[in-house]
């Protein structure tokens, strides 16, 4: 099994592609799909992609409690660079860029939240 996309909600599609057009890069997404005031969508290396987008119900996007992407970096830098795009571009810090050996000897991963909450991590394990 592979998951083939994650979709991301947000309140402000505008505010979040800025946001995302900073990161995804970093990580080697490129912008795949572009369906103005719906939704937007980055395609990776791997072929997994991200969306963003508006809630289909039309209620308000809400990060989801216990619920967080992680997105593979290919090397530390790449966890390093994403990590400072997210918050040069206003984003939180959920955990600093550093080793987790609590989740194997190579691990290297941050932690962050996207401007609506949203957390999600960036992570390489050599």
């Amino acid at each position: 099994m592979s998951i083939e996309y994650v979709m991301i909600g947000t309140n402000d599609l505008d505010r979040a592609r800025q946001f995302y057009d900073a990161v995804f890069p970093a990580i080697g997404g490129v912008l795949d799909v572009d369906y103005p005031g719906m939704t937007f969508g980055y395609k990776f290396r791997n072929g997994t992609r991200a969306w963003v987008a508006r809630p289909n119900d039309q209620q308000s996007a809400r990060a989801a409690n216990g619920s967080m992407p992680g997105f593979g970096c290919a090397s530390p830098g790449e966890v390093d660079a994403a990590y400072a795009a997210a918050l040069a571009q206003g984003g939180t810090c959920e955990g600093q860029p550093g080793p987790r050996p609590i989740y194997g000897p190579n691990v290297y991963a941050a932690y962050v939240r996207d401007l609506d909450g949203n957390k999600m991590s960036f992570i390489h394990d050599a």
